[in-house]
């Protein structure tokens, strides 16, 4: 089980993990151990998630979202295969979270008169300083 909050606990079934060796330093252990951890949470059929969280999920997992509706995280971090467990899955908990919070709506405003009226005297005073701008006319005595 994953506790995501108090009211979202993933279940066993819903994840799967697979374990790979990883890729970089790591000596001879690096051979021979399979560390790398790859989660695999059935996102599209969890029951525990609601329809708009889903959505929201989908858009924050990005390319992490595959095609059959899982989200796949790879934690191969340190060299502990138990150590990257606990990433992937803290990993997981955060993005769902990041999903539960729903994006506030956005309130259009109009613009104050005196910003406005600012925002014409500031137009008009750079239109007089590039008319300014030119030939200078040669004076005759």
């Amino acid at each position: 089980m994953l506790r995501v909050t108090d009211e979202i606990i993933l279940q066993p079934w819903e994840m799967t993990e697979h374990f790979t060796r990883s890729s970089g330093p790591g000596g001879q252990n690096v051979n021979k151990v399979s560390t790398a951890v790859e989660l695999r949470f059935e996102a599209a059929r969890s029951p525990h998630l609601p329809a708009p969280v889903k959505a929201r999920l989908r858009r924050i997992a990005g390319r992490r979202w595959t095609q059959d509706g899982a989200i796949v995280i790879r934690a191969e971090e340190t060299r502990s295969q138990a150590r990257n467990r606990e990433i992937a899955r803290e990993r997981l908990a955060e993005l769902i979270r990041a999903a539960l919070v729903a994006p506030k709506r956005r309130v259009a405003t109009k613009p104050t008169l005196a910003s406005q009226r600012r925002r014409i005297e500031a137009k008009a005073q750079r239109g007089t300083v590039k008319a300014l701008r030119g030939r200078v006319a040669d004076v005759e005595d």
